[in-house]
């Protein structure tokens, strides 16, 4: 969502601030601002709607010079991307607040502050916090008596940083629902919602805990917790450069993360399979202790992640156990029953997910045996607060749309499968053919890259269409929902996915030769069933684009169709996502959308 960028040091911090907000591009935002204290002890403020670009112009025709600042790139909650509603917001001169989050009790702050006679100019809860604080600043002369204060009274999700030209040598922040980041520098510190923000400046980082807040000066950080007593929280050297936010050679990130799928997910099964062995050692000692004892899963996710979780819950049942999946946001206002010695999976990449946080943080007294993540980011908050992470080591994912993320996360869930598989006495020679397609699964994944230019020829038949239909059966279905999800995210085409065999319940009288059908054809026991499902869509004129294993026969008229090379069919759903994938980038292409940066989207959902 949001992003938030800080600095206080000896220097001039505004580049520091700008590269931040560019880094953070990738996020998702409709505008963005900056505000620093000057050399002549004034708040300046400097806000522009639309990209990072037309800050900088501003801020090149009226440049801002100072040691502290805060910046911000904005995704309207409350109120439209207008100029008015950007951040950083300030209370006459006294303060200014970047924001994270939703503030849910904000109507009733605003109107008690209007009393006061606050007056408001935007529509957003964020300017709420910068006239509470302003308000408690006028009754208490502190900052930071005002800034806990004002923090006690806020009702929602946030992450937020303060700073006040009467107060010129710190910068003050708090974290509640929202993740938050100090950089930790010689003589300077830093803050942002994001670890990639900070990067060129250090790679030392403090991650808050729920509930923190904290005091950031030049020489010196302090943080309190909720209850407001001075802890001490460990400091995390990130693995991660600064390059790892270039395109390099690629036109964009989606395309870049698509094709470094085969090195990631060989990075996803280093250490975890060896000559035909699943090594559970790599999973941990408290990881095969919940094993041993769990019966069933549920798996809670959002988005392209809760997908993954689909496919996965075919593979659990293959082997004998109960699954269930289920949408975060739903999951978590929902009287769930819990069966017996059941485990809970959440997946999330960015593992700051709000709804899938606020499940795993709802489900501790449900009576689970424990928790497991399976997430790309070793310090998030969903990899912190639950027992087990399983780590899917897919690198930094610029792209809105996920590509790379969705395909590890897959690889991890299917050695998760293959564990408790062998705890339900699967035969070993099931289990060592299932490791074998694992690793023979990136040079797969790299055939099926071969496909891109012959699928940007196919993605042509779309650039004019407003509706499109995927179709799977089996754990095929699933897939079709990511084709489909894929291809409305970064193409804006109206796209469904359905069950193959549901056609006749009702999408069949969306079908006529305006709408293209898309299909994966895998050589499986439900061939059959498919293909005569697609002969449904024919005889009604329906375009089909098919992909299918070599093997398989189509006798079908007026199709285009790709073929891969013979696919093992457990690791089949994970190959066959490459082509949809390359058909969604391909046809957005076409239509010139922002593809690394879609419409009204975000990376990271930090809020409900």
């Amino acid at each position: 969502m949001c992003g938030i960028v800080g600095a206080i040091g000896c220097r001039n911090i505004t580049p520091v601030l700008m590269e931040g907000l560019r880094r953070l591009e990738y996020r998702g935002y409709d505008s963005a601002g900056i505000a620093i204290c000057d050399q002549s002890g004034r708040l300046q403020r400097i806000r522009s709607v639309g990209k990072v670009a037309s800050l900088q112009e501003r801020l090149d025709a009226r440049p801002i010079h100072g040691e502290l600042g805060i910046a911000h790139t904005r995704w309207a909650t409350h109120g439209i991307p207008a100029e008015r509603n950007a951040h950083p917001h300030m209370s006459g001169e006294r303060v200014a607040v970047v924001h994270n989050g939703i503030i849910e009790n904000h109507a009733e702050l605003r109107a008690e502050l209007e009393k006061k006679g606050y007056r408001f100019v935007s529509e957003t809860d964020t300017e709420v916090i910068a006239h509470l604080l302003a308000s408690e600043l006028e009754a208490e002369g502190d900052l930071e008596r005002a800034f806990r204060k004002a923090v006690s009274r806020l009702v929602g999700a946030y992450a937020l940083a303060v700073s006040s030209p009467e107060d010129p040598d710190r910068i003050l922040v708090a974290r509640a629902g929202s993740p938050l980041v100090i950089g930790v520098g010689k003589g300077e510190h830093f803050i942002a919602s994001d670890v990639f923000a900070l990067l060129p400046e250090t790679q030392d980082f403090i991650f808050l805990e729920e509930g923190d807040w904290a005091e950031i000066r030049r020489d010196s950080i302090t943080i309190y917790d909720r209850h407001d007593n001075p802890v001490e929280r460990p400091v995390t050297s990130s693995k991660l450069s600064a390059s790892a936010v270039d395109k390099g050679p690629y036109k964009h990130y989606m395309l870049k993360e698509i094709f470094e799928q085969p090195g990631v997910i060989a990075e996803t099964l280093e250490g975890r399979i060896y000559k035909g062995k699943l090594l559970e050692e790599s999973f941990g000692h408290v990881a095969r202790e919940l094993l041993d004892r769990t019966r069933n899963v549920h798996i809670i996710a959002c988005g392209t992640s809760y997908h993954a979780g689909l496919v996965a819950r075919y593979w659990f049942e293959e082997v004998g156990i109960p699954c269930m999946v289920e949408v975060a946001s739903e999951f978590r206002y929902r009287k769930v029953v819990v069966p017996e010695e059941t485990l809970f999976v959440t997946i999330s990449q960015s593992g700051e997910t709000a709804d899938t946080l606020a499940a795993l943080r709802g489900n501790r007294d449900l009576g689970y045996l424990g928790s497991l993540v399976v997430c790309n980011v070793p310090e998030s908050s969903l990899v912190r607060e639950s027992d087990v992470a399983l780590m899917t080591r897919a690198g930094a994912e610029i792209g809105v749309a996920s590509t790379k993320a969705f395909t590890t996360q897959l690889v991890a869930l299917r050695l998760l499968v293959l564990a408790l598989a062998k705890r339900r006495g699967k035969d070993a020679s099931w289990i060592r053919e299932q490791v074998d397609e694992l690793e023979a699964l990136p040079r797969q994944v790299e055939q099926a890259l071969q496909l891109s230019d012959p699928i940007k020829e196919m993605a042509e038949a779309f650039a004019d269409k407003e509706n499109a239909l995927f179709l799977g059966r089996g754990p095929f279905y699933p897939i079709a929902l990511e084709g489909a999800l894929k291809l409305k995210e970064i193409s804006y085409i109206h796209a469904e996915a359905y069950p193959a065999g549901e056609l006749k319940h009702g999408p069949l009288a969306l079908v006529d030769e305006k709408m293209p059908v898309v299909c994966a054809l895998p050589d499986d026991p439900l061939l059959e069933k498919v293909l005569s499902n697609l002969q449904e869509v024919r005889a009604r004129g329906g375009e089909l684009f098919l992909f299918s294993d070599k093997r398989v026969n189509i006798e079908l008229d007026r199709f285009q169709s790709l073929t891969l090379d013979d696919i093992f069919p457990g690791t089949a759903p994970i190959v066959y996502t490459i082509p949809l994938q390359l058909l969604a980038y391909h046809v957005a292409v076409l239509k010139g959308t922002d593809v690394d940066q879609p419409r009204n989207l975000a990376k990271s959902v930090t809020v409900e």
